[in-house]
């Protein structure tokens, strides 16, 4: 028997534990928006801080100018590539708690199509993902004394809110963090029986606007007609940011936006993606965005612009006739490699302020730039990962865009100069950011087993 089947048997062997300390660390709410929530995400960060010394990792929290970091290593057999294993302990808010079906820091494991799934907040995102490399270090450790490589672990608690201090921290400790190549489980897979490797990562520009008026707010009755209404205002700027057939009207958006090959366009034709289906699952019919384009395209290779939260004047219970003296929106750029995500913020300003009226002003806050990104395909390490998941599922991993965006893979890649393995473990109706978030037990063991043999793979 092969060291790699050994460890394998060990995982099997080990898999109730694994995933019971995936459920324990769900319990922690670590919110990493949540100010109320600050000692919950140490209390986390130190929960995986205690897991890796018990397999002989040294190391610990470190401070940033935000929540802690976890940065540990393991010096392996003092031979082989090193590797640098990253993730994030902090979670989405809940809201709104009443559409969950269970508590969402309560983690709920229920029968469903596939077998067992679990529902909480961070069950796959990105907790149940760190804790499938957590279980094949456990694995590796308690089958030979050792890891197989050497390894570097950086976990981070700002993912969900940009990285913003975060970035600055691994820039500063980047000779520590010196390795071969950076392992990212924070992404998904083609459908539960088909594994996929990220092949690029869209970026992200996250901005903020108020548009602010009269310096109260004003009765709609003694007032409307003669005095500017800022929700108004604000939403009809908002609504000239795309055309009819979903062409974005920010200056200079496209700039840089290069076509996909024909290659790439007939590997992605030949993936047999529904449309149809993907929106049909979601309770929708009706594909929106750039009309020209296909739809995987538009999922992973194009940028969108969408309003993800606005706000203004009343809206508790009843009726308050108030004309509101201010309004706000947050607008989120996906942004694709070769747009500038800085241009894209001085392009947002400039079009909001070509269009604020008279009596107005316009305040913006940015909450997170990061350019999109693509990954090497040729690598020995990469060649690696798709051997293990070949091995794992019995069939080809699929090589697909990553819709989403990590915003520290940019940090790693430009900064240590190191390329990535997206090898992700989440399915589409896994309700990241949504309520009921879930993981598929199923997901998470194979999941398990395929960084077992990734690890036994990088070795060589």
């Amino acid at each position: 028997m092969s060291p790699t089947e050994t460890v394998l048997a060990k995982a099997d062997a080990l898999m109730t534990q694994a995933e019971t300390r995936w459920i324990d660390w769900l319990r922690i709410p670590s919110i990493g928006a949540d100010p109320t929530k600050v000692e919950d995400c140490r209390r986390a960060a130190q929960f995986v801080v205690d897991q890796l010394v018990a397999m002989g990792f040294s190391g610990g929290l470190r401070e940033t100018g935000g929540h802690p970091a976890i940065v540990m290593h393991h010096a392996g057999p003092g031979a082989g590539p090193h590797l640098l294993y990253y993730g994030h302990y902090d979670v989405q808010p809940a809201d709104p708690l009443e559409l969950w079906s269970s508590p969402p820091f309560e983690p709920t494991r229920v029968a469903g199509p596939h077998g067992d799934r679990v529902y909480a907040r961070g069950a796959v995102d990105d907790k149940g993902q760190v804790s499938m490399w957590l279980g094949a270090f456990q694995a590796w450790f308690d089958a030979t004394g050792t890891l197989p490589c050497p390894v570097t672990v950086l976990i981070e608690g700002e993912e969900e809110t940009g990285s913003v201090n975060f970035k600055p921290f691994v820039k500063a400790i980047k000779q520590e963090l010196k390795a071969d190549i950076c392992i990212v489980s924070d992404t998904g897979m083609w459908d539960i029986d088909t594994p996929s490797i990220g092949t690029s990562l869209r970026g992200m520009a996250y901005m903020e606007v108020t548009l602010k008026a009269a310096s109260r707010d004003l009765h709609s009755g003694m007032y409307g007609g003669s005095a500017l209404n800022p929700i108004n205002a604000l939403v009809t700027a908002l609504g000239q940011l795309k055309t009819a057939d979903g062409k974005i009207q920010v200056p200079g958006f496209y700039d840089g936006v290069r076509d996909i090959s024909a290659s790439k366009a007939n590997q992605w034709a030949a993936l047999g993606f529904s449309e149809e289906k993907y929106l049909g699952d979601i309770g929708l019919s009706v594909p929106y965005g750039e009309a020209d384009r296909g739809a995987l395209e538009r999922l992973w290779a194009r940028p969108t612009c969408d309003i993800c939260g606005i706000w203004g004047g009343y809206t508790g219970p009843g009726t308050k006739t108030v004309i509101a003296s201010e309004a706000s929106a947050k607008v989120s750029f996906r942004l694709v490699p070769g747009q500038d995500p800085a241009a894209v913020e001085a392009g947002f300003k400039a079009f909001m302020q070509a269009r604020v009226p008279a009596d107005a002003t316009l305040e913006f806050s940015t909450f997170g730039l990061s350019s999109g990104l693509e990954m090497s395909l040729d690598s020995p390490f990469m060649k690696a990962a798709q051997n293990s998941l070949t091995e794992e599922y019995g069939k080809v991993a699929v090589l697909a865009g990553v819709g989403g965006s990590i915003p520290v893979v940019e940090t790693i890649m430009t900064e240590l100069g190191l390329d990535c393995i997206l090898m992700g473990f989440g399915l589409d109706d896994d309700q990241v950011h949504s309520p009921n978030e879930k993981f598929e037990v199923k997901c998470f063991q194979k999941g398990l087993r395929s960084h077992v043999r990734l690890l036994g793979k990088m070795s060589k």
